[in-house]
């Protein structure tokens, strides 16, 4: 690509882990001297940076002086799996294992399970699990509850191969243990077989198995997931585990989500009556509740409850607090509970961090959330990841900084971080900002070559920006292009394409697609109409709005405030302002949307022109009275009436009358 000499860098992909095959003993001679194994597996512990661990591990034997042990294998397997980078390099060291006659215990496999768990890479897992006998390593109970839990936790559903797994397991005579079925409940519950999951946990107690805290937690987190909440509390009193505080905290959870707040608080209460102490868990997920619905000052008095009772509060709680802190706007005390949590010894982990520069970013703040970044990059226990890397990408890009979103796409690369769909999204945003089109599509398909599908909010953004640039002929290829991706547009897409349409005088395009939609059967939502209205509206079309507008409602669209915003405009502009005032009154009296200072404003304008400004002035204290405050266009509209009207009334008295009730 392209660009810019500054952002040259732009573009830089992230080097792939290189393949390498350590040397094989009998190629060697012997060697002089040799470095013992102790001071070999310590220096590898010792080494925080796995890259350089890997260098070391590869210099030791290619000296000639150690032969690696199943010792050094594992902790260098277990370093590269706790990365999520070096993944790939994991598979060369088991291969060299392999060919140099290292034995791969049970432990050090399933070491590698849990890596590609970690990294959401189960069906490699799997793999490798069918390979398991070519390591010198036989499965084992332990074994398949490893690779069925990595199953359980990717992020695309595995459930089909689950079961096969399971069935596999018991084919080959190993029995089940109260860990395997706590996975097997977990599946079932993620996958929203919750019956099933009521049906194994009863299978358990047949078998002998007895369920243990995780399974009734399991099941009653599946069900409260699922929406029954009362029968997951059914559940709890019929199997006896009223006294378990993880299951409690998961009743907890259940009922924040259905925002039964008294009922929350009404549980908590009852633990503490029954001698059950609630624990950091519960409280942090109240809190993380009332953040999340913009009660802050709530959240503040449960963590106050919570250091009353004795429980402190974990890096968890401190995240949620600035989430809801940030959420409300209040940034200095989102950074002052950041640094209480600090000074309180609560080391902030990757959440935490992240939290914070999602927080300062959304406020503008993106060059303190760099420096914040800086401190994560000197930080080997909290080192950024890709959501660290994408939410500084989108603060840069929000403010349309092709600069530092460029900068910042080159540290995430050095660093060894693979852009995710959210950061390839960013920068074809911030490059259409800067109009920079060609090089934006060219990174769409640079997405594909990385193995990274562009989503329909990739082509949205796309096709928003080149609307904005005046290039909807453009936008409109895109959408025909969109299928060979694998993305199909959505309404947002052909909004984007509508507004685009009218600001390039496109008025035929605009109803012809239109007409294509309904005939499609596509859902048009409110957004279409009013992009639609607003289109003919400011091309002084106001007739051609009551059209669209009548379409909307006999297709069961519900108009929004900005519905009302357009036609009280549309309504001013024909001179039918008494209309216009009838129907604000109306929707304002009947408190079916809360209008606002726009369509007040249009409607001045209108009486002002129509009526003349002796009733602007009445109808301005009857807004006032409502408890809407004029702003700068308001008053700009009333004295541009006052101006039109100087033969009519004396200048000083509507001055003063305007200014003494404003």
């Amino acid at each position: 690509m392209y660009l810019k000499d500054c952002y040259s860098l732009l573009l830089k992909h992230r080097k792939p882990s290189i393949p390498f095959v350590l040397p094989t003993r009998h190629l060697e001679p012997p060697p002089s001297s040799s470095i013992p194994d102790p001071h070999v597996v310590q220096a590898l512990r010792r080494e925080p940076d796995v890259t350089r661990a890997l260098q070391y591990f590869q210099h030791v034997v290619t000296s000639t002086a150690f032969k690696h042990t199943p010792v050094t294998y594992h902790i260098m397997i277990e370093k590269l799996g706790r990365s999520n980078v070096e993944i790939d390099s994991i598979h060369y060291l088991l291969q060299q294992m392999k060919i140099e006659g290292v034995p791969c215990s049970e432990d050090l496999f399933i070491c590698v399970l849990n890596s590609y768990k970690r990294a959401g890479l189960g069906e490699r897992a799997l793999k490798l699990f069918y390979r398991i006998k070519e390591f010198g390593c036989k499965p084992t109970v332990k074994i398949y509850n490893h690779l069925l839990d990595a199953l359980v936790g990717e992020a695309e559903n595995r459930f089909q191969a689950i079961g096969a797994v399971y069935e596999n397991m018991k084919g080959e005579g190993l029995e089940p243990n109260v860990f395997t079925y706590n996975i097997l409940l977990k599946a079932l519950c993620k996958n929203g077989k919750v019956d099933s999951a009521c049906k194994l946990l009863e299978e358990m107690s047949k078998r002998g198995c007895v369920p243990d805290k995780v399974s009734y937690t399991t099941l009653v987190a599946g069900m409260c997931s699922d929406g029954r909440v009362d029968e997951a509390r059914e559940v709890v009193k019929r199997f006896g585990v009223e006294s378990v505080v993880s299951v409690c905290n998961a009743l907890v959870c259940g009922l924040c989500k259905e925002g039964r707040i008294g009922e929350v608080f009404g549980l908590v209460s009852e633990m503490v009556e029954k001698g059950v102490d609630p624990d950091v868990v519960t409280y942090s997920s109240v809190i993380s509740w009332l953040s999340d619905v913009g009660e802050v000052e709530l959240s503040l008095a449960v963590l106050g409850q919570m250091v009353r009772r004795g429980c402190r509060a974990n890096v968890h709680t401190f995240s949620s607090l600035m989430k809801g802190h940030f959420f409300g706007g209040r940034v200095g005390e989102a950074v002052g509970l950041w640094r209480f949590m600090v000074l309180e010894g609560v080391r902030p982990n990757v959440v935490a961090y992240n939290t914070l520069l999602y927080g300062l970013c959304c406020n503008g703040n993106v060059d303190e959330a760099v420096v914040v970044c800086d401190r994560m990059e000197k930080d080997w226990f909290c080192r950024p990841n890709v959501t660290t890397y994408s939410t500084l990408v989108h603060g840069f890009a929000k403010a349309g900084d092709l600069q530092g979103a460029s900068e910042m796409w080159n540290r995430m690369v050095n660093c060894g971080v693979r852009p995710n769909v959210v950061v390839y999204t960013s920068m074809v945003d911030v490059l259409c900002k800067n109009s920079m089109f060609d090089q934006a599509y060219r990174l769409i398909d640079n997405m594909v070559a990385d193995g990274c599908s562009p989503t329909v909010v990739t082509f949205n953004t796309f096709i928003k920006g080149l609307c904005r640039g005046g290039r909807v002929q453009w936008a409109l290829r895109v959408v025909d292009q969109m299928q060979s991706y694998g993305c199909f547009p959505d309404i947002r897409s052909y909004n984007e394409l509508l507004d685009g349409l009218f600001s390039a005088n496109g008025f035929r395009e605009a109803c012809e697609l239109i007409t294509d939609l309904e005939e499609r059967k596509v859902e048009l939502n409110s957004v279409t109409y009013n992009t639609f209205m607003y289109g003919f509206s400011s091309h002084g079309m106001q007739e051609s709005v009551f059209q669209v507008l009548g379409r909307m409602l006999v297709t069961g669209v519900k108009p929004d405030a900005i519905t009302v915003n357009i036609v009280i405009y549309a309504y001013s502009k024909l001179g039918k302002v008494r209309t216009a005032i009838q129907l604000l009154d109306r929707i304002t009296a009947g408190k079916e949307f809360c209008s606002d200072i726009i369509a007040h404003t249009s409607l001045l304008w209108g009486i002002c022109n129509w009526l003349g400004i002796e009733e602007a002035v009445v109808y301005l204290n009857k807004m006032i009275n409502r408890g809407i405050s004029p702003n700068i266009v308001t008053w700009n509209v009333l004295v541009r009436g006052f101006f039109n009207k100087l033969g009519h009334i004396g200048p000083i008295r509507i001055l003063d009358d305007i200014l003494g009730n404003g």
